[in-house]
């Protein structure tokens, strides 16, 4: 099953974090969280990974809308987006909110999942 919208960019992984960040907030997504996946599986396991950075991206107006129609949808929420670097790629990809229709039996949340995953693509695009 593809439940993302990736892509790979042209772009250190350092600029790429902070591009897809500057492109979030134009579509109106904010940055709740931020998981340095290498920094913690050094720190806890004493492994060595990929540079490797989680962002929990928020669209407020969106989450609220899909609250309101499923509350336990929060199960899901934030929208992660992934900025990782591998064999000297940088690569970028958002989870794509159409997942959740095939896990959640709600109609009204279909409507929110494809506009949200517009936003999101538009995002990934203009990496």
């Amino acid at each position: 099953m593809n439940y993302g919208i990736s892509k790979v960019v042209n772009l250190s992984y350092e600029e790429a974090i902070d591009k897809v960040t500057e492109e979030l907030r134009k579509e109106g997504f904010g940055v709740l969280t931020t998981i340095d996946v290498k920094e913690t599986l050094k720190k806890k396991l004493g492994v060595d990974f990929d540079k490797y950075i989680i962002l929990g991206a928020c669209n407020p107006p969106f989450a609220y809308k899909a609250l309101q129609a499923e509350y336990d949808l929060g199960l899901l929420l934030p929208c992660n987006v992934v900025v990782y670097e591998r064999d000297g790629k940088v690569f970028v990809s958002a989870f794509d909110p159409m997942t959740m229709t095939q896990i959640i039996d709600n109609p009204a949340l279909k409507e929110i999942a494809q506009e949200v995953r517009k936003k999101l693509e538009k995002v990934i695009q203009n990496v």
